[in-house]
């Protein structure tokens, strides 16, 4: 690694870094004035715990080893977490950057989950809820997906097709993976106590907006990273630019193909729908940045705007309460942009050169993916629930879990 791809490393692990408290505002906003300092700990705590058990054992239970002996690939479930380099001690600088880089998508994956269940879930319960489920759901879901021995990465050769699954920086292991987890996890809580549509409304939509500009400006970090630093799709790191423009101009359609549903059903538009149509967008573009077109990923960002502002509307029909809307963003958003591929792809999608397979493989991955993150998650938040209580007491639910912090957001004075 020279000079420059070693800062760049560092620049990006950063900016992914900063995307978590990007989350904790973005979510923040959101909530009832009083509990944002509980909707914001639950991004923090996530950090805490997650960042730590990727150094102890995350990092190798997510490098799974493509297969030496000719045996019949990718059927392992995870890397060797105890390897005679525990804790990351004694690798190079190279690995250990390669490692904190992906620490951060760890952590903020496992923080997007937590808006699923705002308003009402035990700071304590969730510590040991994002233990569990970091080790067991993401850890070797990042392997499978980016390993060389992972199934998801070896599908194509699996079913003998000449395609590889497409997922550059994480539609399925991040935003497919958490938003099966949230809905998981909002299914087990259960509904807020004053759950309908128009009830809950954001109480500070500067803060959210602050988390969307902190989001969007990790995602050049999130999106490029790994090509600027480690040149994955070449030694002269040929396709950065190509990926930055995509996932800005997606981000930016975004926010039209959101405020555009929001105008034409509800006669006006919302700073909230604009900053969740840049979300939405980026999530679109997160495992499509390096294999479309620029005007392709423009069209994707339109779409994903549009459809996940129509798909937030799904949780009071079906009458689930996924409180921040991950699964209409994360969920919707993440499987869009994951099967997209399968149609425009860089010369292998349906309409760019190849044929069906590229969609096939894309999509037996992004379901298999959500399938995993969706049972697991759901038995282990049931099991917390059982045990330990996973929600909150009504009585505190009411009055704003962050009396239950003895902290206030927002302490007035005389």
């Amino acid at each position: 690694m020279d000079s420059g791809q070693f800062t760049w490393a560092i620049v990006a692990t950063a900016l992914v870094v900063f995307m978590t408290p990007g989350i904790a505002l973005f979510y923040g906003g959101m909530v009832k004035a009083k509990s944002v300092i509980s909707m914001m700990m639950l991004s923090f705590g996530a950090m805490g715990v997650v960042g730590m058990l990727w150094v102890l054992y995350g990092f190798g239970m997510s490098a799974i080893p493509d297969a030496e002996d000719g045996s019949f690939p990718g059927f392992q479930f995870a890397g060797n977490p105890f390897t005679e380099h525990f804790a990351l001690a004694g690798y190079d600088s190279f690995t250990l950057i390669s490692a904190a880089y992906g620490a951060t998508f760890a952590i903020a994956t496992t923080a997007l989950v937590s808006g699923a269940i705002a308003d009402r879930a035990k700071f304590g319960s969730w510590l040991i809820f994002a233990a569990l489920w970091s080790t067991l759901v993401y850890f070797p879901v990042a392997g499978w997906v980016w390993g060389a021995g992972g199934w998801v990465f070896d599908l194509g050769e699996i079913l003998g097709l000449d395609v590889s699954t497409i997922d550059y920086a994480g539609g399925t292991a991040v935003h497919i993976n958490s938003a099966a987890a949230a809905l998981a996890l909002a299914l087990v809580l259960g509904k807020r106590i004053h759950f309908a549509k128009g009830v809950s409304k954001p109480h500070n939509v500067p803060l959210t907006l602050i988390g969307v500009g902190i989001l969007f400006f990790g995602w050049f970090g999130f999106n490029a990273g790994a090509e600027g630093t480690f040149g994955l799709l070449g030694p002269d790191n040929a396709d950065a630019g190509e990926i930055i423009l995509n996932t800005l101009v997606a981000g930016c359609a975004g926010i039209v193909g959101w405020v555009l549903v929001e105008q034409l059903k509800e006669g006006k538009a919302t700073a909230v729908g604009a900053g969740s149509g840049a979300i939405a967008g980026l999530v679109a573009i997160t495992p499509a940045c390096a294999a479309l077109d620029p005007g392709w990923a423009l069209l994707l960002g339109l779409i994903a705007g549009a459809l996940c502002a129509l798909a937030i509307e799904l949780k009071y029909k079906l009458g689930f309460d996924d409180s921040l809307d991950v699964v209409g963003i994360h969920g919707v958003g993440g499987f869009l942009g994951c099967w997209y591929l399968g149609f425009f792809a860089q010369g292998t999608g349906l309409f760019t050169g190849g044929d069906l397979s590229q969609l096939v493989v894309q999509i037996i991955a992004s379901v298999g993916v959500a399938a995993y993150s969706f049972a697991v998650t759901w038995i282990l938040g049931f099991a917390i629930e059982k045990t330990m209580g996973f929600r909150v007491k009504n009585e505190d639910e009411i009055a704003g879990i962050d009396t239950v912090h003895h902290e206030e957001a927002y302490a007035l004075t005389d």
